[in-house]
């Protein structure tokens, strides 16, 4: 597949200049792959087709519900490069569609005027899937309807793919709801009629914001509901001696079951990346062999994972290519990973990992502890309102900042960690996602006692910061854009452009961005952004610092 013709792929910011790569992309995905992806995705198009169909007469299907974020997850940047993975999945899709098509047909629904994904037939053989990946391409129309059109339905397409991600890691946890489904199947179907009107992208584009809010809330009610809130923990950033397994990603679940299935084999589990703020819930403190977290974000990870002496699971995104370190004989992947050659856990029996660990040598002895302080989501944030909001008025903060979101490898990154170290001493900083990895070290201080440096957990946890601004900006008796409150937001991928919706559906203004913004946001598009909603691309640290403290 792709043979003869370059990939095209711009989805996030590892994309090579023009988004071109002749034989694989930045992230090691393949020519191949990036074609099964394109294949997939036109055909869950399909799929929600007749899903919206059979929804709008009271008809869902459970299965196609429960495979729709799940095969959408695949598709994100650093998730899956499996292609026989791909090929099963497309099938599975293709089944999914029959699925929908006779669930709606049964209701009686609407099956008129259906758009091409809905009916079009790529086959299933590697040859086939070939000939067919054109049809499926994001550019395909882009003589067509133009840059600007095709960037707003890519808009939409990503913003998919990162509620998708955010929907599978709360449906994994037993969290679901039919309506949420419903309105991701409207707009997938919106999607695959290859729209053309701007102010209709544009209006479905926020409608995918409210959404993508929604499935946060679900995601944050999956979590405490399982785990508990989280609370103030200082985390162990040092290892331990003892037999060692890294576990890697988002998925708490996942974590708990390794937890559950290492104790008493004298396995340390330890977290990495996206998974630091687990050791903050008290489900998951419970137990005495959750070690603390083990080096920084997914950018390191082949640093990290070379050096690491035991075993590594894979949860989530973002996995980078294994076999340049020498430890692809000891990683696993789980859920919607897969990396060619690399040993994936099926229903969720950890055992080989386990196995895996107990054979490797693991620590020798205990480093040297070093901690830093989480667990500062809204449950923790709103208990200490009173005392948060008595020294935003008195004046001993002066200024909030968010900063944080997906970090990234490429230059330009410490504008973030020079932001946060140049922040005023009256400031106080909430941070989540990867991003935080860039500064969470740095000792920034306290006020009166607070650290000025609060974690508020995954990117997924980006309910939690704005359930915390719209509780400040309430009790303070004005909106959420009248408070001295920043944001410096760090973009990379997907799921980072479903948040970025999310915000803009909220009304939020003043959001800087960067350091590169998504290059299927063509300047048309970007002024449109920065017009509606007053997007700013991230510049000169220290100048856009005085530009926020001027505006407070």
């Amino acid at each position: 597949m792709a043979k003869g013709r370059a990939m095209y792929c711009v989805q996030c910011e590892q994309s090579n200049k023009g988004g071109c790569a002749a034989k694989v992309g930045s992230c090691g995905k393949s020519a191949t792959v990036a074609d099964l992806q394109d294949v997939l995705l036109r055909l869950m198009q399909g799929v929600s087709v007749y899903a919206d169909r059979a929804a709008r007469v009271g008809g869902y299907d459970r299965r196609v519900n429960a495979f729709t974020p799940h095969a959408w997850f695949t598709t994100l940047t650093n998730v899956n490069f499996d292609d026989n993975r791909f090929v099963a999945l497309i099938a599975e899709a293709l089944r999914m569609r029959n699925s929908a098509r006779d669930l709606a047909t049964r209701m009686g629904a609407d099956l008129t005027d259906l758009p091409e994904p809905a009916t079009w037939q790529p086959g299933t053989t590697a040859s086939e899937l070939a000939a067919a990946a054109p049809f499926a391409a994001i550019q395909r129309f882009m003589d067509r309807d133009g840059p600007s059109i095709v960037g707003l339905r890519n808009l939409i397409l990503y913003g998919l793919k990162g509620t998708a991600a955010y929907s599978e890691h709360a449906r994994v946890l037993g969290t679901e709801e039919q309506a949420v489904s419903a309105e991701f199947h409207r707009i997938s179907a919106f999607l695959a009629s290859d729209p053309t009107d701007m102010d209709a992208l544009l209006r479905e584009a926020l409608a995918l914001g409210a959404l993508n809010l929604k499935v946060m809330e679900l995601l944050d009610a999956a979590n405490t509901g399982r785990f508990g809130h989280p609370e103030v923990t200082m985390v162990r950033m040092t290892p331990k001696a003892g037999k060692a397994l890294l576990v890697s990603g988002h998925d708490m679940g996942d974590l708990e079951t390794i937890l559950l299935q290492t104790e008493g084999t004298g396995v340390n589990v330890y977290t990495h990346g996206e998974l630091l703020p687990a050791n903050a819930y008290p489900r998951l403190k419970r137990f005495p062999h959750l070690a603390g977290n083990y080096g920084g974000a997914w950018q390191d990870q082949q640093k990290d994972f070379a050096a690491f002496p035991g075993a590594i699971v894979m949860t989530s995104n973002c996995l980078i290519n294994p076999n340049l370190k020498g430890y692809a004989d000891r990683l696993f992947t789980a859920g919607p990973v897969g990396w060619n050659g690399i040993a994936h856990v099926s229903d969720h029996d950890f055992s080989p990992a386990i196995t895996r660990a107990l054979a490797l040598p693991g620590f020798l002895e205990n480093a040297v502890e070093r901690t830093i302080p989480i667990g500062f989501a809204r449950n923790t944030v709103m208990g200490v309102a009173d005392t948060l909001l008595g020294m935003i008025r008195k004046g001993d903060v002066r200024n909030l900042f968010l900063i944080g979101g997906c970090d990234g490898a490429r230059p330009g990154r410490n504008y973030f960690h020079d932001l946060a170290v140049h922040t005023p001493q009256d400031s106080l900083i909430l941070t989540l996602g990867c991003g935080k990895f860039r500064f969470n070290g740095e000792d920034l201080g306290t006020i009166n006692g607070v650290p000025r440096v609060l974690d508020v957990g995954q990117c997924n946890d980006a309910y939690s910061a704005i359930r915390i601004a719209t509780a400040v900006a309430d009790a303070l008796g004005c909106g959420v854009n009248d408070l001295p409150l920043h944001y410096a937001i760090s973009w990379f991928e997907q799921k980072a452009t479903a948040v970025l919706l999310t915000m803009l559906h909220l009304g939020l203004r003043r959001i800087h961005l960067g350091p590169t913004l998504p290059q299927f946001l063509t300047p048309d598009v970007l002024n449109v952004l920065i017009e509606k909603f007053d997007i700013r691309p991230t510049g000169d640290a220290q100048q856009d610092l005085e530009a926020m403290l001027q505006a407070a």
